[in-house]
């Protein structure tokens, strides 16, 4: 029996593929056009093989390689920014990779509201790239990333301020 696959095609729907793929469609795949996710739509994420040994387990997501695909990025970006699934692969792959190795600690001692002090943690300088500052809204739960990235960085600024 073959293994089946699911991919998310250009268009955004989820198909069940057998595999091995055929050769066009592997094509597409290489060419990260196909993303390969859950059935429900969720991004893919390969578990590991093998446990790693005490001393090489990470205190955190590892961060992804300048090489890997989006699918493993957002994956990431959900692990150690909070994000949901959802914010997350709405960011490009370039906004995924500026977003910071690790969020920003909440402020503690602040009078302001939880989620405004913790916003404020995180907030990137005014001449950081727009991907951060998406992020940044994002984080701080102002709206969801497909929204602000449809801002310019400057009005994100103002937003913010």
């Amino acid at each position: 029996m073959a293994e089946t696959i699911h991919v998310r095609g250009e268009g955004g729907a989820v198909i069940a593929m057998d595999l091995p793929l055929p050769e066009s469609i592997q094509e597409r795949y290489d060419a990260g056009l196909l993303q390969r996710v859950h059935p429900d739509g969720s991004p893919w994420f390969q578990a590991a093989a093998a446990e790693p040994a005490p001393a090489d387990v990470p205190d955190g997501p590892v961060r992804p390689g300048a090489t890997a695909r989006k699918p493993e990025w957002v994956a990431w970006a959900v692990a150690a920014h909070a994000m949901s699934a959802e914010d997350a692969d709405a960011l490009t792959l370039a906004q995924l990779k500026d977003l910071p190795e690790e969020p920003a600690a909440p402020v503690v001692g602040t009078e302001a509201a939880p989620a405004a002090a913790a916003a404020a943690a995180g907030r990137p300088a005014d001449d950081a790239p727009k991907g951060e500052w998406v992020a940044f809204v994002v984080r701080s739960g102002r709206m969801s990333a497909e929204d602000a990235a449809a801002y310019t960085r400057e009005d994100l600024i103002d937003l913010m301020s």
